[in-house]
């Protein structure tokens, strides 16, 4: 740390201190330089140290040490106001406002002692000349912080009705004060129109968005508006998250987490923040704090998480459950400390209120990862309002009616409900059909292991007198042995049972759903053996199958399950009625043959036969069985170049599947229609379904596979919509769990650009050069190193608005060295001209920037000899018209700055040296110019709008030489240019405008 030893030391080591992070480093540096400022014996010295020190304090946790050094500066003001310049006596009067608030704050400073300290703001306000707006703002807090109404409007009034002047906030902050008073008066619409110029970004300040982002948290969900609540909170939160002063703004996107069903998310906002539970600086942003504290927590405990270990205050664990009672009590706590100052019940009541608040949004996906809740085992005590499991005995014929009516209609549950039932008949003697029952839907949910059950159900089935049931339990235990892969033992198994079903049905012993049933589990054991013995087609059809190099074995394979197949079809169409069980077998038949049409290389009529089934399926009430066949059906109509009826097939797939569809199916069909949706260049309905899928990844348990790709498809969406901010809360979220190993190098580097772009759009350029940087070492590996050359160039960007003009100019050499790699004469071009422009900010200075610019010029000129043929020529024309122009402006700002030199100079030797720089500067300038402009001339149209900006630059530096007619020919030029142009044409206005300036009184009508 250089050490202090005059007035601009101290000034450099203030504004070094007043970039560094806040917090408590950087106030301790601020008290540091007031002491090395007391060394300095300048006033002024300590009192810019005393003001520094102040803004630090007010911008920290720390906000109640700000008092001391505020009154030691007016102390020095009414004693020595002279050693005051303009702007520490500015300075002064400003912070007025800020030791205010702070008071209004501090529930330990009286309310008289408030008020005393208003009146005093208004009397220097005046004696200084200012407008009355700030006091009245003043007032207007102390009114509504109390819970004074009148007084509040009555302010709220006098406040926009005085005129800004110089201490008025800033438009920004004021537009925040006067949305939050809308808000609180119950006027949400109002407000949000009030916060719209600074969420568009005409108004912004060191706090502002922020805050307003925050503030518009919950009025949107209360106006139903989620999609911009969760707009504003990925975009808020990620401005809030590195300014310690911001607690309030913090937990206001707590508060959210817990009204919209994103508690885990709320519970990682704790932990990013420990102190916040404990600082004390400031105790209306704690009060803040806890409050939103104990409102996650009552929802946790609500849904079941009472005991689950949650982030709180540092030296011992906590449960939610204890957390939400600790800050609940400490909030009111404070509160009464407030509303005891105060002398009403207001803060009291306004954190209760809080504190109290039901969700307002039952789920709202945010895109971001997030981990589950996980139930605790532990009982929950009594009285805490958490979920209990009911009591008392089952009704044992009620639970076999309703396992019955889900086996009948095929309902999702039937399985469980029949398990439901065997245990509620433990020790009970049930008839033998339930017994049957039981046994068989026990084999079904066993699976392999329930081979035995099957035997059992189907002698408890003929022991009922359903000699058709009990061949199809058996013919069921067949097709469970053909899973294991004995395809044979389980056509040996089956035979029986067909033969006995279909006798039966001949002499009317048993019904259609019985030898349907036994049918089809034929007809799925010779499914089996496709599956074994046949390979899926490759692409549609060319011939028949035993000339598509399959063989006359698997042409008997396939044309055996067909036969099987149809068999089942023309047993039960036409016979269904209302019978879901017989109107399904029809459905799963005609999807078997969809299979096999693919198998065989039809894939047209595949997928029109498993529309069929799927329409089958949802006309027979049982739409969740038709999302496999739709899904099937999109994969092939994508594999045959048919993207809408992919889509189509996709979205049906969704709406049938319902609630019935497993989260990580769920996620699956979101993320597909993204692809095919963003695919069409539709992002933003494309991003809907995005959301979806990470949401619906993560309730999976899939976070770290199908979410971080569902994630990483959403930033690139929201990229695309130019929601930049959205976008890098996304990706780099997905960016831990994206691996090289599950989702592929490509996908890390994707995401690594796509971040690099929104920081870059975000003015957070040494970060968006770190993720290019990165993504550039990974791409370095690749053959093709045309993603390489590209994202070293964008990093040499990044670099160079950062400030970092070394590591600029290297990457800029690196990117150089690839495009001349990959024959790239434009991009190499390119890049040697970034570097001659470092170079001027740089060590390398004019002498560096004119030698790179003229190899530049080289460059190009090399690439135009070889130019391959007409396009390729006319585009290096361009470039070297460019290179030509920008070598032009470069030394027409060296003119400049030898123009400065000259009017600086302290000898007459000094300033004609300067001068002659200049001239000299100015003449290789217009030579540069000349060629540009020479060069576009040769492009015609296509180079018009370059070839005028030449020759109007040309024409300044000819004015600057004294050349009047030399300027006015040129801007002539450019208007008998344009004669005739479209005068919407911004460019072409533009042109004209400055071709009128440089002409001045010789200008047409003048």
């Amino acid at each position: 740390m250089d050490e202090i030893t005059d007035f601009d030391a101290l000034r450099r080591a203030m504004a070094e201190n007043s970039e560094r992070p806040e917090g408590p480093a950087r106030n301790a540096r601020a008290e540091q330089l007031l002491v090395e400022a007391e060394r300095l014996n300048v006033p002024l010295a300590v009192i810019e140290a005393l003001g520094h020190q102040l803004k630090v304090y007010n911008y920290s946790s720390e906000k109640d040490r700000m008092f001391v050094p505020f009154a030691r500066l007016l102390r020095l003001w009414d004693e020595r106001p002279g050693d005051f310049d303009e702007y520490e006596a500015h300075s002064l009067h400003w912070v007025f406002k800020w030791v205010s608030a702070g008071m209004l704050d501090q529930p330990h400073i009286p309310l008289a002692s408030v008020e005393k300290w208003l009146g005093e703001m208004e009397h220097r306000y005046r004696l200084a000349g200012h407008s009355e707006r700030a006091v009245r703002s003043a007032e207007f807090s102390v009114a509504a912080h109390v819970g004074d109404l009148p007084r509040a409007e009555r302010a709220y009034a006098a406040w926009l009705a005085a005129d800004r002047d110089r201490m008025a906030d800033c438009h920004a902050c004021e537009l925040h004060g006067q949305g939050a008073w809308q808000v609180e008066r119950g006027r949400d619409e109002e407000a949000l129109r009030l916060w719209g110029p600074v969420l568009e970004g005409a108004y912004s300040c060191a706090h502002e968005p922020h805050t307003v982002l925050a503030s518009s948290l919950v009025p949107l969900l209360r106006l139903g508006r989620v999609d911009e609540a969760r707009a504003h909170h990925l975009r808020g939160f990620r401005l809030v998250r590195p300014m310690e002063s911001m607690r309030a703004a913090y937990a206001d996107h707590v508060e959210f987490c817990a009204l919209t069903g994103n508690e885990a998310r709320g519970l990682e906002l704790l932990a990013e923040r420990p102190a916040y539970f404990t600082d004390t600086g400031h105790p209306r942003s704690r009060l803040d704090f806890l409050t939103v504290v104990a409102l996650l927590m009552d929802r946790l405990s609500a849904l079941g998480l009472g005991g689950q270990g949650v982030p709180g205050p540092a030296g011992r664990s906590w449960s939610a459950r204890e957390l939400g009672a600790h800050a609940r009590a400490q909030a009111l706590e404070l509160a009464a400390r407030f509303d005891g100052r105060n002398g009403t019940s207001h803060i009291g009541d306004r954190a209760r209120a809080r504190m109290g608040q039901e969700p307002l949004v039952e789920r709202l996906p945010l895109g971001v990862r997030r981990a589950r809740p996980a139930p605790v085992a532990a009982p929950a005590a009594a009285g805490n309002g958490e979920r209990t499991e009911p009591t008392g005995q089952p009704d044992l014929p009620a639970l076999i009616a309703e396992a019955r009516r889900l086996a009948e209609t095929l309902r999702p549950g039937a399985l469980e409900a029949w398990a439901a039932v065997a245990r509620a008949a433990e020790g009970s003697e049930l008839e033998p059909r339930a017994r049957a029952e039981v046994a068989d839907h026990e084999a079904m949910a066993r699976g392999p292991e329930g081979l035995a059950l099957f035997e059992r159900a189907a002698r408890l089935y003929a022991e009922a007198g359903d000699p058709g049931e009990a061949l199809a339990a058996r013919a069921r235990g067949a097709y469970v042995r053909a899973l294991t892969g004995e395809v044979d033992a389980a056509l040996s198994a089956v035979a029986g049972p067909y033969d006995e079903v279909l006798a039966l049905y001949a002499e009317d012993a048993t019904g259609v759903r019985q030898t349907a049933s036994v049918v089809m589990s034929r007809a799925r054991i010779l499914m089996r053996r496709v599956h074994e013995e046949v390979p899926e087609a490759a692409g549609p059809a060319v011939g028949p199958p035993d000339v598509r190099g399959r063989g006359a074995g698997a042409s008997e394979v396939l044309a055996e399950a067909q036969r099987a197949v149809r068999e089942v079809l023309a047993l039960v169409e036409g016979r269904t009625g209302d019978d879901v069980r017989t109107a399904a077998r029809s459905a799963e038949a005609r999807a078997m043959l969809a299979e096999l049409a693919g198998r065989s290389g039809q894939e047209p009529e595949a997928v029109r036969l498993l529309r069929r089934a799927a329409a089958e399926y949802v006309a027979a009430g049982l739409p969740w069985y038709a999302v496999e066949h739709e899904v099937g059906a999109a994969s092939l109509a994508h594999r045959l170049g048919d993207p809408a009826g992919a889509e189509r097939a996709l979205r049906s797939a969704l709406e049938h599947g319902g609630p019935y569809v497993e989260p990580a199916g769920r996620a699956q069909l979101n993320l597909q229609l993204a692809e095919l949706i963003g695919g069409r260049g539709e992002a933003g309905e494309a991003a809907e379904h995005a959301l979806e899928a990470a949401h619906w990844a993560d309730e999976a348990g899939e976070s770290a596979t199908l979410g971080a790709w569902a994630r990483h498809q959403l930033g690139g969406l929201l990229l695309r919509q130019g929601r930049y901010a959205e976008a890098a809360e996304v990706l780099e979220s997905a960016l831990p769990d994206l691996s090289e190993e599950t989702h592929g190098d490509g996908a890390v580097v994707q995401t690594l650009w796509w971040l690099g772009d929104c920081l870059g759009e975000l003015g957070e350029h040494r970060e968006a050069a770190e993720r290019r940087l990165r993504a550039a070492d990974i791409a370095r590996h690749w053959p093709e190193q045309q993603d390489h050359a590209t994202l070293a160039h964008l990093a040499a960007e990044s670099l160079s608005n950062a400030g970092l003009l070394e590591e600029a100019d290297r990457a800029y050499a690196r990117a150089g060295e690839l495009w001349r790699g990959l024959g790239n004469p434009v991009f190499l071009v390119r890049s040697i001209r970034a570097r001659a422009w470092l170079a001027l900010r740089g060590e390398a200075g004019e002498h560096g920037a004119r030698e790179l610019m003229g190899d530049a010029v080289r460059a190009c000129e090399e690439a135009l000899h070889g130019a391959a043929g007409p396009a390729d020529r006319d585009r290096l024309v361009a470039e070297l018209g460019n290179t030509h122009s920008q070598f032009g402006d470069l030394l027409a700002r060296l003119a400049a700055e030898a123009a400065e030199a000259a009017e600086e100079a302290e000898t007459a030797e000094g300033s004609e040296t300067a001068e002659g720089a200049e001239r000299e500067a100015r003449e290789a300038a217009l030579t540069q110019l000349d060629r540009a402009a020479e060069l576009f001339g040769t492009l015609g149209a296509e180079g018009l709008h370059s070839r005028t900006g030449a020759e109007l630059a040309a024409g300044g530096l000819e004015a600057d030489l004294g050349r009047a007619a030399a300027a006015a020919a040129r801007a002539r030029g450019v208007l008998a240019a344009y004669e005739g142009a479209d005068a919407a044409d911004g460019t072409v206005r533009a042109r004209r405008a400055e071709a009128e300036r440089l002409l001045g009184p010789e200008r047409p009508g003048g």
